[in-house]
């Protein structure tokens, strides 16, 4: 039987199988000769002392074949004839896995996508990247594996009650993702990577029976009797089915727009608002390796951080070792960025939003405060600002870190991985009072405790207003449904119930386990989900 065993090792160690042998060897009291082998179960760094140390979880094979790591199989078997099926919104995890757990179950689903496949999306990313032309239904937001398949793929979370998390991540492993990220700590797919397994997910979905329809954006809903009857898309299409999952991201505004005129509730929910950081990852290396130089068997390092400023949170967000800053607009005359990571991330910058939270109360200077919609409008016109403010074409309104903090227009910018291109801006002229304050006295706590992140190496590029939804979709808190329409799934990110991939994800599987529960074809439902 395979042997569990826990070791601490430097980096160059931890890259050596004879050296982790020798160890194993060495803690079990074995010749090494009877060592067949051994499985990574767990890995991460720790950089907290002046050393660098890999901790890893071994389970090793003695006086046995080494065996295989253990993995469940999934059956997508055929549903075309299913006599129910489930109308999908959307294609980013929470829409994708929602389908793949259908079909487990015997359902059909069918996927409605308001931009194109992976492939002809990124015709649409280049366009954004350099001529400045946002198409607003395919761009770094919208199109096949949503926002996701463009932004990193970081594989990790916090919420391990949303449902099963080893699960979503053998799905991955399933549809072709490195079987690293069953025990890195963080793990990491990489942005290069993601358009490959979505491919995968999509094929799967298609050749079990189910149907995904590219370029078909809602516009119209039918209600009868509280249900959803049918959605009508702005092509002239209509589709009709016995349940609807709306899975459509954090930036569909035209759907949070389309439920309020049709007077389904909705509500505003807090979001965070800021800038994204971007220092050269050398700098990053020797601040959290404490070195001159990284190990080479060490990854680009990622810092993380938060800080209380006058009882608000300002904190770093979805930091991208070895990345690249990316527009993230979905409208023309907004200006979004967001980062990304290729899987080596190997990149000569690291970037992070720098965020803080913002509340209904922070706006009391808008005239319509308690419209569900008012943080919606609130976070369209701080990236209209910043739109002027870089002079249009995307250019992105920047400043360098310490000039920021000290009321300074940068005279020069440094280089910086956004490819439209930034451009010299006072961010004060950009960023809303209660923020520009909050992350400068943010910034300046940071600089007490790592004193080489406070640079002026560093450039701030504004602005990062996508870090989740400001709206929230409610739904019943057993069945999940709207509290108004018994047939509609307020589901993922978009509808507040998700904070990235793998929360979307297990929100999407809840959604179609909770529907197949309604139906009699299952009584296994994860653990309850809290709000976010």
């Amino acid at each position: 039987m395979p042997q569990t065993l826990q070791v601490r090792v430097k980096p160059a160690e931890a890259a050596d199988d004879l050296f982790l042998k020798k160890l194993i060897s060495q803690q079990k009291g074995v010749p090494i000769s009877n060592i067949q082998g051994f499985t990574i179960l767990k890995k991460s760094i720790d950089a907290r002392g002046r050393n660098t140390w890999v901790n890893l979880t071994l389970q090793a094979y003695i006086n046995e074949p080494l065996g295989k790591r253990q993995l469940r199989t999934f059956s997508f078997e055929e549903v075309s004839q299913s006599t129910r099926q489930v109308i999908i919104i959307g294609t980013g995890p929470a829409g994708l896995f929602a389908a793949l757990r259908l079909i487990e179950g015997g359902i059909k689903p069918i996927l409605l996508e308001r931009g194109k496949d992976v492939r002809a999306r990124r015709r649409d990313l280049a366009a954004i990247n350099r001529e400045g032309i946002v198409n607003p239904d395919s761009n770094y937001c919208f199109g096949e594996g949503g926002a996701g398949t463009y932004s990193d793929g970081k594989l990790f979370t916090r919420s391990q009650k949303r449902g099963d998390v080893r699960r979503i991540l053998e799905l991955f492993v399933r549809f072709g993702t490195d079987e690293s990220v069953l025990y890195e700590s963080h793990p990491h797919i990489g942005t290069n990577k993601l358009p490959q397994v979505i491919t995968q997910m999509r094929e799967t979905i298609l050749r079990a029976g189910g149907e995904i329809h590219f370029e078909q954006c809602i516009n119209e809903l039918k209600i009868s009797g509280g249900k959803l009857t049918a959605v009508c898309t702005k092509q002239g299409d209509s589709f009709s089915g016995d349940a609807y999952i709306l899975a459509t991201g954090h930036s569909a505004r035209d759907i949070f727009e389309l439920l309020h005129r049709n007077q389904l509730t909705i509500e505003a929910k807090p979001f965070a608002l800021g800038v994204r950081v971007e220092h050269p990852q050398l700098l990053i290396d020797r601040t959290q390796y404490h070195c001159e130089t990284r190990d080479p068997f060490l990854p680009p390092a990622a810092c993380n951080w938060v800080e209380q400023v006058n009882g608000k949170g300002v904190f770093s967000f979805c930091m991208c070792p070895g990345g690249i800053i990316a527009p993230a607009a979905t409208a023309p005359g907004e200006l979004v960025v967001n980062g990304w990571s290729p899987s080596k991330r190997n990149n000569p910058f690291a970037n992070s939003g720098i965020v803080v939270s913002v509340e209904l109360n922070d706006i009391k200077t808008m005239k319509n405060q308690r419209d569900p919609l008012s943080l919606m409008q609130f976070q369209q016109q701080v990236e209209q600002t910043a739109f002027k403010a870089g002079g249009g074409n995307l250019q992105a309104p920047a400043q360098r870190l310490v000039d920021f903090c000290e009321n300074r227009t940068s005279t020069v910018l440094p280089s910086c991985s956004y490819l439209p291109g930034i451009t010299s801006v006072n961010l004060k002229e950009v960023l809303p009072q209660f923020i520009h304050e909050r992350l400068q006295l943010g910034f300046k706590q940071v600089a007490q405790k790592m004193k080489s992140y406070y640079t002026n190496e560093a450039v701030l590029v504004a602005t990062e207003s996508r870090t989740s939804s400001p709206v929230r979709i409610p739904r019943d808190n057993e069945k999940l449904h709207h509290p108004q329409l018994s047939t509609l799934y307020p589901c993922g990110e978009g509808a507040g119930y998700a904070g990235g991939i793998l929360s979307a994800a297990m929100d999407g599987e809840r959604i179609a386990i909770a529907i197949l529960q309604q139906w009699g074809l299952t009584t296994t439902l994860p653990l309850s989900v809290p709000l976010m």
